[in-house]
């Protein structure tokens, strides 16, 4: 959905002239993308449908029952949401639920019963039902449980009270109905006939209750794209736009039957550019991913998800005031003011939910919190979700709720890190090298061999072999073990696996990744450290210092391995003239040359280079 200042503008369609062939009116530069609605294919939202369900169990310390409707998990019914024909329901406990009915006197394991989804399953959590029916429609939703006539609180006294008398002249056969906000300007033909198509879709469904074997769905609440124009398009709205011709044809079969007048204010988007590039929608999608959102002033937003709460914090960043007078406090109030707007809009393009709290940067006046409160306020009133908003404190946190019915765009987007499993975090190269050092002496403990190969991610074998492996051989000092490594970049940091144990010459002819002669394809990745004129090339975090490669960093070239140490190797260029002043003496015509494979066989190893002496 977008949405922008000021009142929708509508250009009625000319006689004759067909809604899909019309060119789509030019995008505004003045929209922005202000909620997004999301669903995967397999993954729909269950909030709206309706199952026959069977009551597992009772937990009359919960006041609640879990109910078997077919999904994976079991839904959960409180005493609040309980409606049964003839019996009163006892209100939630703390006292007041003792002169009423126990829900144990209510409902049985094994009863059977209707209930709708009014709330996804989250995280671990089974969906939330109720009892109380309802069947949405365009102007109206009908409860056939309910009694009387509602009309919703978001339009306005004089509106309600005219929809009220339309409403009260309705024939409801004993049921309820709540008018809703698209009803706005309805008369009451407009309700007669939307309500003899609700009565119809209630007798379906409870023709199917009765033939159908719990626990099982019953009645499917309309698809996205359905919900969304019947929910929210009204006449504040200029046009939807869609790019689909399926859906473009459902649409306006839906809204024939529903709200004629809307007909004409549904396009088909035909552009050769894709719809969501044209008005920026991938654009905010990828935003609501990002935990960094910048304010217009140079401030910017911090957006942290946790288990129970999601926590925004607002910082000054750059901005500094401005003009030779501004003042700390001016400076923070500015931010703090458009960081509410901020807030507000990323609440809503992201559906957040649940407990949410905003830390602002701390005002000294309390008329600067207030207009800070009333900024954020004002900006939820354009939030169809209820919300509930605690006064600023002075520290200038503000806590709120916002209604949760569903997974919000970041969970329908994402899945977990499988490294860190949702952590953000992970443990480093180092301390996964400690707590391996710490198997190597055990593991020498156990052994009667020799020397052992070890297989582990290259990054963590690098912190026992380099700085001339000096951590290594103190293990192997006092052990009196060799240890040897290899492993790849595609190993995860914590793998550790012993590879062969037996005599060193077994162990080292394993080892070892090239033989002297070998001539490798590799890339020279930088100057080598302590040697000029020499550069190194890495293969798995095992070092070749390569002879007079420095002028060649960055390049990929051809070398033959000259001499092979277990942590690295000299090798010398093949496939490159030596300059007169070149200090190789290598003839590399007088040797037959062993062509290894791209990369050689792929061992870790150091990051120092070796001397002749270092060849073991």
């Amino acid at each position: 959905m977008l949405e922008t200042s000021g009142t929708a503008s509508r250009k009625s369609t000319p006689a004759g002239t067909s809604r899909r062939r019309r060119k789509p009116a030019p995008v505004s530069s003045d929209y922005k993308v202000a909620e997004l609605y999301l669903e995967r294919r397999g993954n729909r939202s269950i909030v709206g449908n309706i199952y026959k369900g069977r009551v597992d169990n009772v937990l009359a310390g919960l006041e609640a029952a879990f109910v078997d409707i077919g999904l994976e998990k079991n839904g959960f019914l409180h005493v609040d949401e309980i409606v049964l024909p003839g019996v009163e329901a006892p209100r939630r406990g703390r006292g007041g639920g003792r002169d009423g009915r126990n829900i144990t006197d209510m409902l049985k394991p094994g009863q059977e019963i209707v209930v709708q989804v009014v709330k996804d399953p989250l995280k671990t959590k089974g969906a939330r039902l109720s009892m109380d029916l309802t069947i949405a429609g365009r102007y109206m939703v009908y409860a056939p449980y309910g009694e009387g006539v509602g009309v919703s609180r978001r339009l306005d006294e004089k509106e309600r009270e005219r929809l009220r008398k339309e409403a009260a002249k309705l024939e409801l056969n004993g049921a309820g109905a709540i008018i809703r906000t698209a009803a706005q300007g309805a008369k009451r033909a407009d309700l007669e006939r939307e309500l003899v198509y609700l009565f119809k879709l209630g007798e379906v469904l409870q023709k199917r209750v009765a033939e159908t074997q719990a626990p099982a769905l019953v009645f499917q609440e309309a698809d996205l794209s359905v919900r969304v124009v019947r929910d929210i398009f009204s006449a504040d709205f200029e046009r939807a736009v869609v790019d689909d011709p399926k859906q473009h044809h459902r649409l306006l079969s839906f809204f024939s039957r529903t709200a004629p007048e809307l007909v004409e204010h549904v396009e088909l988007w035909e552009e050769e550019e894709p719809l969501f590039e044209a008005f920026h929608v991938e654009e905010a999608l990828d935003s609501t991913l990002s935990r960094r959102v910048d304010l217009p002033s140079g401030g910017y937003l911090i957006i942290d998800y946790a288990e129970a709460l999601t926590v925004i914090d607002v910082n000054s960043g750059s901005f500094i005031g401005r003009g030779k007078g501004a003042r700390l406090e001016d400076t923070i109030t500015k931010t703090n003011l458009e960081a509410a707007d901020e807030v507000v809009r990323q609440l809503r393009l992201r559906d957040i939910g649940g407990i949410i709290v905003i830390d602002f940067i701390d005002m000294a006046r309390a008329r600067n919190r207030d207009a800070v409160l009333k900024t954020l306020r004002k900006a939820l009133d354009e939030d169809r979700t209820k919300t509930f908003v605690v006064e600023i404190s002075p520290l200038g946190l503000v806590e709120m709720t916002r209604q949760n019915v569903t997974e919000g765009v970041r969970e329908i987007m994402t899945r977990p890190c499988p490294t860190c499993d949702g952590e953000g975090v992970i443990k480093s190269e180092e301390t996964i090298a400690i707590e391996f050092e710490r198997r190597m002496r055990d593991l020498a403990k156990e052994t009667e061999a020799e020397a052992i190969l070890l297989q582990m991610n290259p990054r963590v074998s690098a912190e026992f072999t380099g700085n001339d492996a000096r951590v290594l051989h103190t293990i192997e000092e006092e052990t009196g073990k060799w240890f040897h490594f290899e492993g790849s970049e595609g190993l995860p940091l914590d793998h550790f696996r012993v590879l062969l144990e037996g005599d060193r010459e077994q162990v080292l002819e394993r080892a070892l990744p090239f033989r002297e002669g070998e001539e490798v394809h590799v890339e020279i990745v930088e100057p080598h450290m302590y040697s000029p004129g020499d550069a190194v090339a890495k293969i798995d975090g095992y070092i070749i210092s390569i002879r007079g490669g420095t002028k060649y960093v960055g390049e990929k070239h051809v070398v033959r391995i000259d001499e092979v140490g277990r942590t690295s190797a000299v090798a010398s260029l093949v496939d490159v003239v030596a300059a007169p002043d070149d200090d190789s003496d290598d003839d590399v015509e007088s040797k037959p040359r062993r062509r290894g494979r791209r990369g050689g066989r792929r061992r870790s190893g150091a990051k120092a280079p070796v001397s002749s002496s270092s060849s073991e």
